[in-house]
């Protein structure tokens, strides 16, 4: 089985592109702090202007550098995210890829349903990575908070205004997706669909669309499929079968964006 271009870049850290020099001072800043701080105070130890410092530490997370977590809430609007230095040993993506390969290879191999399988361990995933978190009731808090998931597995995801389209040009798990599409997409479809409905009380749907673009996959939330049609094959589901390109990506007028950009922070 072939896909039909070669995807998302790798995620966490694997392939990475060698640091420019003021990156690595802003991570190695980063790492001598005693905890986890917001973009605007380590500016303010790196002497350097908070946007420039928020796009470096942005950059190390998509990396495997660096993690980001809200900020406690305080008062009204979004938290600001924290940030904190990554040890090597943390990456996902260098400790699992692997283990995911060879679990991907036997479930291809001898599955009598493969992606059923790969769906209901996804789905497992999902539940695990949001135990005890508390529902939200607004659905867009819901869709963010599994973007800001996505973020730290480290699918870099890039969303529009409502984060109901979003990009994801990187993977944890390319190289074996590339193989097993219809296992690895099947595991990350199902985490994104249980994570979802852990995250929100409402209901909502989901279509992940892999390889659907040179250089990214597609993930549409709260989507309205017709009845019946769910994720069948040629519809942008993997199959054995192989993978239709996305004839429905956004427009360009569709306003993109990093996540972690708008992280709620005053300068």
């Amino acid at each position: 089985m072939t896909v039909e271009n070669n995807g998302p870049l790798p995620g966490s850290g694997s392939h990475r592109v060698p640091l420019s020099r003021q990156r690595s001072g802003v991570l190695q800043y980063l790492r001598g702090q005693a905890g986890p701080v917001t973009a605007t105070a380590l500016a303010q130890v790196c002497a350097l202007h908070v946007n420039t410092v928020r796009e470096h530490l942005d950059a190390l997370v998509d990396d495997g550098l660096a993690a980001r977590e809200r900020s406690a809430p305080a008062g009204r609007g979004r938290p600001a995210w924290r940030y904190r230095a990554r040890p090597p040993q943390e990456s996902p993506a260098r400790e699992y890829a692997g283990l995911a390969a060879v679990l991907a290879a036997r479930i291809a191999r001898t599955s009598a349903d493969p992606r059923g399988d790969a769906l209901a361990a996804g789905e497992d995933w999902g539940r695990v990575l949001t135990a005890g978190q508390e529902p939200s009731a607004d659905p867009g808090e819901a869709r963010e908070r599994l973007l800001d998931l996505l973020g730290e597995i480290g699918f870099a995801p890039e969303a529009d205004a409502e984060a109901r389209e979003v990009r994801l040009p990187r993977c944890p798990f390319v190289e074996t997706a590339r193989e097993h599409p219809g296992v690895i997409c099947g595991v990350h479809e199902g985490l994104a669909r249980a994570a979802l409905g852990a995250l929100g009380e409402n209901s909502q749907e989901i279509e992940l669309l892999p390889f659907a673009e040179p250089g990214a996959c597609r993930l549409r939330l709260n989507t309205d499929p017709a009845p019946g049609a769910g994720l069948a094959p040629g519809a942008g589901a993997p199959s054995d079968a192989g993978l239709a390109p996305d004839a429905g990506a956004p427009s360009d007028a569709a306003p993109e964006r990093r996540r972690g950009v708008e992280s709620g922070e005053t300068p």
